[in-house]
């Protein structure tokens, strides 16, 4: 456990430990995707976190299809964020911004919009949307032009976040979202310079990383792969393959820290994952490697304590644990979460789970 503790640098982020904060959705934003007061109380909580990774954050209003998830488009987003960041700060925290476009699993029910995607390749199974869970519907193969205004949006989303407050950004690169729809030959179908080979399919997401990069520096930059995973209907036949080359452009384009959603049994979803694609990648980057195994954190604790991985991010403990890092320093018992309120609109299972001192007091 020790090796936990111990500081880390992710690329201009100093931490003061190795325990991350995964993206988390919570879906408290409000239909305005504009981040509120118990939003920077819930994450002003869980400040002892060596690095907060916020929800994953819409870049456009064409980008977000969770209801009840936050933006980063507006001005009145960043106002919003601006709020949530200040806290964590006087908390002594840091938290970055998960940028997130959602691609073919928008529903234009709830973006008002119809989405885009690296192919015209509708999704498997059911968009949540503020009526329920809907069938997804066939997006648009994206043009040149929109990937071209799309990789702006990513830039644009960049610059909110660093006029909010934030650390520095994640572009959210896995589960079956845009990114993950261009790499990987299950969702991308193309038969022009963004599909086809592995250096096509490379192309749109090293677009995005140069224009984040080149908006806020890249020292402030960080991305999240679930390269063995399928998800949300988005697989490759050559996963080790491709997250290798992925691994040398990251090399290439000096991106600091990745975070890998990496578990070695079934998900809390069901995935079954196939073989872990980390132990290829990091012969062929040098930058910091954050392991995520769902919840399977003690996993990726061993890989971080056997220096296969440079840190691990958690995500459920830390929803009903706000002081999860204390907690695990002095080896106390954890609260159970209530998985009914992950994703429901109010306070309760949102920031009144006990720390581990209220707990003992009560």
């Amino acid at each position: 456990m020790a090796a936990l503790f111990e500081s880390l640098k992710l690329g201009s982020i100093e931490l003061p430990n190795r325990i991350v904060m995964a993206p988390l959705t919570r879906a408290r934003a409000g239909r305005d995707g504009v981040p509120n007061e118990l939003m920077a109380a819930y994450y002003a909580q869980r400040a002892g976190a060596g690095l907060i990774i916020s929800e994953a954050t819409g870049i456009s209003r064409e980008g977000l299809g969770w209801p009840g998830a936050p933006g980063l488009w507006n001005e009145a987003q960043v106002e919003g964020w601006r709020r949530v960041t200040e806290a964590v700060h006087h908390n002594g925290g840091r938290i970055v911004a998960q940028l997130w476009h959602m691609g073919r699993l928008v529903h234009p029910e709830v973006s008002g919009m119809e989405p885009v995607s690296s192919s015209a390749i509708t999704a498997p199974d059911y968009a949540h949307t503020y009526e329920g869970k809907k069938p997804y519907v066939e997006p648009r193969a994206a043009t040149d032009h929109d990937i071209r205004r799309i990789v702006g949006d990513y830039a644009a989303a960049a610059r909110n976040a660093i006029a909010a407050g934030f650390d520095g950004v994640q572009v959210h690169g896995a589960n079956g979202y845009l990114v993950d729809q261009f790499l990987r030959d299950g969702a991308n179908f193309r038969t022009d310079d963004y599909g086809g080979s592995i250096p096509n399919r490379l192309r749109f997401v090293t677009e995005v990383l140069e224009a984040v990069g080149a908006e806020i520096g890249m020292d402030k930059v960080g991305i999240r792969f679930s390269p063995n995973i399928y998800s949300q209907g988005v697989e490759d036949g050559f996963p080790k393959r491709l997250f290798t080359a992925v691994a040398r452009r990251l090399e290439e384009l000096k991106v600091p820290w990745i975070e890998l959603r990496e578990p070695r049994q079934p998900t809390s979803a069901g995935a079954i994952p196939t073989e872990p694609v980390s132990p290829a990648m990091r012969p062929n980057y040098s930058g910091k490697i954050v392991i995520n195994s769902d919840y399977d954190w003690l996993d990726a604790r061993e890989r971080v304590c056997a220096g296969y991985a440079d840190g691990v991010s958690i995500g459920r403990l830390f929803i009903a644990n706000p002081d999860l890092v204390k907690r695990l320093a002095l080896g106390g018992p954890l609260n159970e979460g209530d998985p009914s309120t992950f994703y429901a609109g109010d306070a309760r299972g949102y920031v009144d789970y006990p720390t581990l001192e209220q707990a003992q007091a009560a």
